[in-house]
């Protein structure tokens, strides 16, 4: 049996918003849906599972909240063997590396550099969409165990 947790639909009357309007919220969320799904997904979630999924949370939201003109879609699915995460903005810029270590623009040192590399590099899959409505979605598939 495969059992799934989502969280990020509750509708206007709901307790919650659809998004969340902080990267704390949207990592407690994570940590929710990864505490109340086992059955189906091979027992719970090792501690470095959760780690790498808070982590990756916080780097999509705040870089969405920051950079992408705000976070306009959140989800977090868990499913067997595997938590994905989603997070959609209002740009349609994609992820990338801004210069290099000590590299320096003309307001002062260049930001980013370790954020999207670090989510490449824990996730089992990457997902980037533009859809036609507009801004762009990142969907993160990280594994469990």
């Amino acid at each position: 049996m495969i059992t799934r947790h989502r969280t990020g639909h509750h509708g206007p009357g709901g307790n919650r918003p659809l998004v969340p309007h902080v990267a704390a919220e949207a990592r407690a969320r994570v940590a929710e849906a990864l505490l109340m799904t086992t059955t189906g997904t091979g027992g719970p979630p090792s501690a470095t599972a959760v780690g790498d999924a808070l982590l990756v949370t916080s780097e999509l939201v705040t870089n969405a909240l920051r950079h992408g003109g705000g976070l306009t879609k959140f989800r977090v699915e868990v499913g067997p063997g595997a938590v994905t995460i989603t997070v959609a903005d209002a740009s349609v810029e994609l992820p990338h590396v801004r210069g290099g270590r000590g590299a320096a623009r003309a307001s002062g040192p260049a930001e980013g550099g370790f954020g999207w590399p670090l989510v490449r590099l824990l996730a089992q899959e990457i997902r980037l969409t533009l859809p036609p409505e507009g801004g762009k979605t990142i969907e993160v598939r990280l594994p469990l165990h």
